[in-house]
């Protein structure tokens, strides 16, 4: 389908558009410091993939109308004002704090500066979180984005601006989940390990793997977040005489780090193109 004259959409990921139209990329960086790291691309693959318009704007501080058309008039189209599309409301920011029994506190500020993309720790760090628990994350900027992927994973968040560079959010678990769709392939397990053949391996791994009862994970169809989080939940239940095959479209950077942290061990194949195996198991 032709998209070249397509409006824009409160609701479109900033990844569509700047495939679009790199124009684009500007328009949205110059509303903001912290939306001008998008013109630096290892931000801009990770940011674009999660940010709709509509939480660029809020970031922005401006009405997401004025934005929408600011962007359809880069491609332009039209010249009336073009309705945005609905999107979902996040928590309310004075919803109050939950009981909770200790905070996991993550400062990432000084990373942000930085150019850093301390992502994964913050999902490794909300994969560990106890039900009583609650994280604490410091950063230089309202994390709009975040708050929709905290969304799905069935939690609540309570923001509190310090200064312009220097914001607080509670992320805490709702006393009433929200249903999620189940994931399109849910993991199966299988009795008959395959040797892999191995193109990369954790330093440390002792590549001389028994047999172990499989369980695949395939997240190739899921957007990041989703991947590391699904894949940090399994190895929470995973048996210790069990290997979780995550089976994905490239390898995962941001996991490596975090399965060294946690004691795990790693094998990555690529059997075929666009089609990576990473085995994970921890030893007994």
């Amino acid at each position: 389908m032709n998209t070249s004259m397509t409006p824009v959409q409160a609701s479109d990921k900033l990844q569509s558009l700047f495939e679009r139209d790199e124009r684009l990329i500007d328009v949205i960086a110059s509303h903001s410091p912290q939306l001008a790291k998008l013109r630096h691309s290892p931000m801009r693959r990770i940011m674009a993939r999660v940010t709709t318009v509509a939480q660029a704007a809020r970031v922005c501080k401006m009405n997401v109308e004025s934005l929408v058309n600011e962007l359809n008039g880069v491609l332009g189209i039209g010249g009336a004002s073009i309705p945005t599309s609905p999107v979902a409301a996040t928590t309310d920011d004075s919803t109050p704090l939950p009981p909770f029994t200790s905070v996991v506190e993550l400062d990432v500020r000084d990373e942000l500066k930085k150019g850093g993309e301390p992502f994964s720790r913050i999902m490794a760090a909300v994969a560990g979180l106890g039900d009583d628990a609650v994280l604490h994350l410091r950063a230089p900027f309202e994390p709009v984005p975040l708050f929709g992927v905290m969304e799905k994973r069935g939690f609540g968040h309570k923001v509190e601006q310090h200064a312009d560079d220097d914001w607080s959010v509670w992320f805490f678990r709702r006393t009433e989940p929200i249903e999620t769709p189940e994931p399109a392939t849910a993991p199966a397990i299988t009795s008959a390990p395959v040797a892999p053949r191995i193109v990369m391996t954790d330093s440390t791994a002792d590549n001389r793997i028994t047999a172990r009862t499989e369980v695949w994970l395939d997240v190739r169809d899921l957007e990041p977040p989703e991947p590391l989080v699904r894949t940090l939940e399994a190895l929470e239940t995973l048996p210790v005489d069990s290997m979780l095959v995550q089976v994905n479209q490239r390898v995962p950077q941001f996991l490596l780090p975090i399965l060294r942290e946690r004691g795990f061990h790693f094998i990555i194949d690529e059997p075929e193109t666009g089609e990576v195996q990473v085995r994970i198991w921890r030893n007994a």
